[in-house]
């Protein structure tokens, strides 16, 4: 009898190991392009989540200001990637895609404008199996606030163009928060440099199939002073990347 627990006792162990190497690793993409004012703030609250695994900044060829913030980066489980001229957040997205090694990604803006403690609840749907996509949505929250009315009204007309295009029902298309088995992500052909990003990897994600599952995100918008880049022509070239991806493969 004593031997038949001692047995079971070392299989209970060795599937305790098991399944800790199991546990998918997580990684950040952290696109940054002139935020030296916030950049270590933010870089701090993502390393102190403890699900994340490894950070990846891409410089997108900023002023000195944030190459100095970046150059004291002492931490082996930070890489910093830095473009030789300006390319744009898609390219960062892009660059930052063929440097990870975690089974899952999340894409993390350089401000302060999303919270990295929403990480767990971003997570969970794939690592239980019941998604392979997660957005985080700011519009699932009881009290969703927007820059300025514009923003707001922009962001719900693209996600509603998209949903009457791709016969989806997301509710915040252009959210900053996308998390990606790294499988799937890689394997969507992304070729936007620019903010047209953000449509793109939705549309090919829905042309592919993959049904996007959306989780509530808290949200703390930054004004035009505080380094917001969004303007309207970038409105217009969202409305023109939706179109142009309905039809190209």
């Amino acid at each position: 009898m004593d031997s038949i627990l001692q047995d079971k006792s070392m299989l209970y162990r060795k599937s305790g190991r098991d399944s800790r190497k199991a546990r998918m690793r997580i990684s950040v993409i952290i696109p940054v392009y002139n935020e030296e004012k916030v950049l270590k703030e933010i870089i701090d609250r993502v390393k102190s989540v403890t699900i994340v695994d490894e950070i990846v900044v891409v410089d997108d060829c900023s002023s000195q200001g944030t190459q100095d913030v970046l150059d004291l980066i002492q931490d082996a489980s930070i890489k910093i990637i830095k473009h030789p001229y300006n390319r744009g957040k898609g390219a960062a997205i892009r660059t930052g895609l063929a440097h990870i090694t975690g089974d899952i990604v999340i894409i993390q803006d350089a401000d302060l404008e999303y919270d990295p403690r929403d990480y767990k609840n971003l997570v969970e749907p794939i690592e239980n199996g019941k998604a392979d996509v997660v957005y985080g949505s700011r519009f699932l929250l009881k009290k969703w606030k927007a820059s300025t009315m514009f923003h707001c009204l922009v962001n719900q007309f693209l996600t509603s163009l998209t949903n009457m295009l791709f016969f989806s029902h997301l509710s915040d298309m252009e959210t900053c928060y996308k998390v990606f088995r790294t499988e799937i992500i890689r394997s969507l052909g992304l070729t936007s440099d620019r903010f047209e990003i953000e449509p793109e990897i939705t549309i090919r994600t829905l042309k592919r199939g993959h049904r996007i599952y959306e989780v509530p995100v808290s949200y703390r918008p930054r004004s035009y002073g505080e380094g917001n880049k969004i303007g309207w022509l970038d409105g217009l070239k969202a409305v023109y990347a939706i179109l142009k991806y309905r039809i190209k493969k």
